[in-house]
């Protein structure tokens, strides 16, 4: 249990910044981008094929500006060329198909078995003891929140924050609101990306169905963690996306542990746990409307009287 109370920390970390992208797209500018399955696999074709070269560092900003290209794709198709946000990120997610078979030389998979990695030239330092990779996989996911916390702070970054509350408002205020657009899918691709290279140097291999429903997990992470802590402000979000994530992860396990479930049924787990996370707010709005309507005192509705003519 011990193990795979580890092996699900280290995945919540890992998998942790693509909530942190989606809050970016999905909770700051209002955009369902459907670029991430893709883009995930494409940070990790990246970062494998580079460490696969000798190059394990260099594959990490390597894959991240893979994914900042992929979100301009996604921003040029709806801002320049007036396709809806959900079809421009379809279209771009079918394009990358393609290119991440190029990148990993057209190859289904790639694996890093008795390659050096990230991971274990950190290992090698010594620190962290058999923590390592949660050690490892913490700082960056915390880093990556707290600029992207520093970043939505900014100027720009308020620009963005006010183009997803109020685009005619950003637009009067002499605002380009196609820039902030693009921007904030390129930041938010960037973060996915950089999961996709984290995870492919964690298992060291690269596979191209990698990323299938990486985007609605996602989503159920993010609600997930907006569940437990609200969304009130922008640290907050941030927070809710890498608890929510860890929160998922630690529940898959023990699902997995406990064999409520067949481990052939992995995929009907899946469903499952997002179907119930992306509905728990639903859930718990009906049961706190149940509660008070059950609280409420019943009012009496006197009978009338009829009163009796006397002659």
């Amino acid at each position: 249990m011990f193990y795979i109370s580890q092996t699900a920390l280290e995945l919540g970390f890992l998998y942790a910044l693509v909530p942190l992208a989606l809050f970016l797209s999905y909770r700051i500018l209002d955009i369902a981008d459907m670029t991430t399955d893709g883009c995930f696999v494409l940070g990790t074709a990246v970062s494998v094929s580079l460490a696969a070269s000798g190059h394990p560092f260099l594959a990490i900003p390597a894959a991240m500006l893979a994914g900042v290209c992929a979100g301009f794709v996604t921003a040029f198709l709806q801002t320049r060329l007036g396709v809806p946000s959900i079809l421009a990120g379809i279209v771009t997610n079918m394009g990358l198909y393609t290119v991440n078979l190029m990148a990993m030389g057209w190859s289904s998979n790639i694996s890093l078995l008795k390659t050096a990695t990230i991971f274990t030239i950190f290992h090698a330092t010594g620190i962290g003891g058999q923590w390592y990779e949660a050690l490892l996989a913490g700082v960056v996911t915390i880093a990556a929140g707290v600029l992207l916390v520093l970043f939505l702070g900014t100027r720009l970054g308020l620009s963005i924050r006010a183009t997803g509350n109020n685009i005619d408002m950003v637009r009067a205020s002499s605002i380009n609101p196609a820039f902030t657009i693009t921007v904030g899918l390129c930041v938010s691709n960037s973060l996915t990306a950089l999961s996709g290279a984290m995870v492919g140097q964690y298992q060291n291999t690269a596979d191209i169905n990698a990323g299938t429903g990486i985007v609605v997990i996602g989503l159920a992470c993010l609600i997930i963690g907006e569940t437990v802590l609200g969304r009130r402000s922008m640290l907050r979000g941030v927070i809710a996306a890498i608890l929510g994530s860890i929160i998922y992860r630690f529940i898959y396990a023990y699902v997995l542990y406990t064999k409520i479930m067949p481990v052939q049924a992995l995929k009907l787990v899946t469903a499952v746990i997002v179907a119930l996370a992306i509905a728990f707010p639903t859930i718990r709005a009906w049961l706190q409307f149940q509660k008070r309507k059950m609280a409420a005192p019943r009012r009496v509705i006197p009978k009338k009287r009829e009163d009796k003519d006397h002659a």
